[in-house]
């Protein structure tokens, strides 16, 4: 990966975020965008759709007479995190939990505390209390390290997350961080606007099939920017094809491994995705990655494939095999001082780039969208033939 790239990515896993405080990955974001001079609109739940300057473009390019799909990439730029509910005095806040979240060795565990305007001050957990299903906090209490400067700022414009040695480092070629669910499938879609914008520019005349970023909020208490965008209702309305891409980071499971290739997705744990999609991503998979890439239902979670899906979208996935899913230490590693407890999420940068290719290649003209099982057919029909005696 190029120097200039890495910063990116690097400045974009520095971002604190949380379930509806996606503020500063947004301004992030934002500023990635114009520096490369890629269109882009906020929808009105505050998504950010990249690749169409406003909602009547967005229209416009939906309802165009074309077989070529428009390619729909979604990621979504919030993180498990906390917010704060109420003072409990000068240094002592009262939070709840939004999202996922490691179950075990919590007490007197680091945690970061910011508002829109940036970070704030380092804390520590106590008096954390467990959904009733067990598998998350719901309430706790953070102590901070230190008053705040502003001692107005309300309790309610307070946000935060595990804390650990840094915002993001790294050790080989593993990317060790705060958040990489999903912030690294925002930076993918921030790249392939970035090469799509360059290949426009060096040649006014190559059309390419049409390309949508959608960033959105909220995913990790239920898809809730996804929906949003979805009951607006703009893809529902589309009289062109349309093909949605989930790309996400996504629990490591046995056939999913960290640093063998991204994963040509093929569910996840609330259902499988189109299979016709699946087989054109398959395809490419096998071409641009040779022996680099994997295939797998990824049902350690589920993602806004499901979404899209429900909404009547042919949608498919990528995915980045993720350690320490949702902060919790199932793989260890480093800041990860308890099997279980809160440690750094990591990926590996092949498998980054690897899903940078395949974004890339599904931006290509002319794939069999309309019947990706042709080939399939003229193989199945050549074995009968050659059986058919025997019938």
């Amino acid at each position: 990966m190029k120097q200039a790239q890495l910063q990116r990515l690097r400045n974009l896993l520095s971002c604190p975020t949380a379930p509806f405080r996606e503020a500063l990955v947004m301004a992030e974001v934002e500023s990635q965008l114009q520096s490369a001079a890629i269109p882009y609109f906020y929808d009105q739940h505050r998504n950010i759709v990249v690749g169409v300057a406003s909602e009547k473009s967005y229209q416009k390019l939906l309802s165009q007479r074309s077989k070529e799909p428009v390619r729909v990439f979604i990621a979504h730029m919030d993180h498990p995190g906390f917010h704060g509910v109420r003072w409990l005095s000068e240094k002592c806040l009262s939070i709840k939990w939004f999202g996922g979240s490691p179950i075990k060795h919590l007490a007197g565990r680091k945690v970061w505390l910011a508002s829109d305007d940036g970070l704030l001050v380092e804390g520590s957990l106590k008096k954390v209390v467990l959904r009733k299903d067990k598998r998350a906090i719901q309430t706790a209490e953070v102590v901070l390290d230190k008053p705040l400067e502003d001692k107005k700022i309300s309790a309610l414009k307070i946000f935060g997350g595990f804390n650990f040695r840094a915002p993001i480092w790294q050790s080989g070629k593993r990317i060790y961080t705060r958040a990489a669910d999903d912030l690294v499938g925002v930076f993918a879609i921030l790249e392939t606007a970035r090469q799509l914008q360059a290949i426009n520019k060096r040649n006014k005349k190559t059309k390419r099939p049409p390309f949508i970023g959608l960033l959105t909020r909220g995913e990790e208490v239920g898809f809730v920017g996804a929906v949003a965008h979805l009951e607006s209702g703009f893809l529902n309305k589309a009289t062109r094809p349309v093909v949605a891409v989930s790309l996400e980071a996504s629990r490591t499971l046995p056939g999913a491994i960290i640093g063998k290739g991204p994963v040509v997705r093929m569910g996840d744990w609330r259902t499988v995705f189109e299979s016709g999609g699946l087989k054109v991503l398959s395809d490419l998979a096998v071409k641009l990655l040779p022996g680099k890439h994997q295939r797998r239902v990824m049902d350690g979670g589920s993602c806004e494939a499901t979404a899209m899906t429900a909404w009547g979208i042919k949608t498919i996935g990528i995915s980045l095999p993720l350690g320490n899913y949702h902060n919790e230490g199932y793989e260890g590693g480093m800041d990860c001082p308890a099997h279980r407890g809160p440690a750094p999420e990591f990926v590996h940068l092949d498998d980054i780039e690897g899903e940078l290719k395949l974004c890339q290649g599904l931006m290509k003209a002319s794939l069999a969208w309309d019947d990706p099982w042709q080939q399939q057919r003229s193989r199945l029909r050549k074995n009968l033939k050659s059986y058919q005696r025997h019938l």
